[in-house]
């Protein structure tokens, strides 16, 4: 069975930002978080990986293997969830990554560099996100971010409270966002503000097709 056609079965929630429609996928299986490991993957490399390859290229004590552990304790129900969720606090401390397996996440997920950054629990990120280093996501009101499909979120941003990320956007490096960020804009400084809307989503490479 092919990726595709795992994604027609997996169970989704739609989530509502601005005009737009997020399909976030929720995974009731290992099949299903291998679904999106392997959307992960692809993300990184642009192919195709088994499944197989990808246990044996991540099941490493030394390996930065945060997602492939924050994917597979996303399944709460299964039988090796305490086992995964060991393995993810492991990595996550070990790399400094914080992100939680209750956060709602979309397929082609991308973690640049794998280092020191921290994402509030209740956080919505989308398809084909794009995630850099020294990046915090929070909140001090339980109300966190939601992050459209196709964004790039560059290094040492920090995005307050909750602000909506329009699909398609561009945030540079550096900068405080603590407004809502339109679709296909690139927003730059402190405070985050609309440089242009030219090239929208262009970061976004070997984006992985989510009907």
């Amino acid at each position: 069975m092919g990726v595709e056609r795992e994604l027609i079965d997996m169970k989704t929630e739609i989530v509502k930002l601005n005009e737009s429609l997020i399909k976030i996928p929720i995974p009731e299986s290992y099949r299903d978080c291998m679904s999106l490991i392997r959307s992960d993957e692809y993300r990184l490399s642009g192919k195709n990986e088994s499944s197989l390859k990808l246990i044996l290229k991540n099941f490493h004590p030394f390996k930065n293997s945060v997602l492939f552990w924050l994917r597979l304790s996303q399944y709460r129900e299964g039988w090796l969830f305490w086992f995964c969720r060991f393995m993810h606090l492991y990595a996550s401390k070990r790399y400094h990554v914080q992100i939680s397996p209750l956060s709602k996440i979309g397929y082609g997920f991308f973690i640049g560099h794998g280092i020191s950054m921290i994402v509030n629990s209740g956080t919505t990120i989308g398809n084909n996100v794009n995630l850099s280093q020294f990046l915090n996501i929070g909140t001090n009101h339980e109300t966190p971010a939601i992050i459209g499909d196709n964004v790039y979120i560059g290094p040492m941003v920090c995005i307050v409270e909750d602000v909506k990320i329009g699909s398609n956007s561009t945030i540079g490096a550096g900068a405080v966002v603590t407004k809502d960020v339109p679709e296909n804009a690139t927003v730059v400084g402190v405070p985050a503000k609309v440089l242009n809307y030219n090239d929208p989503g262009r970061y976004i490479i070997n984006r992985f097709e989510v009907e």
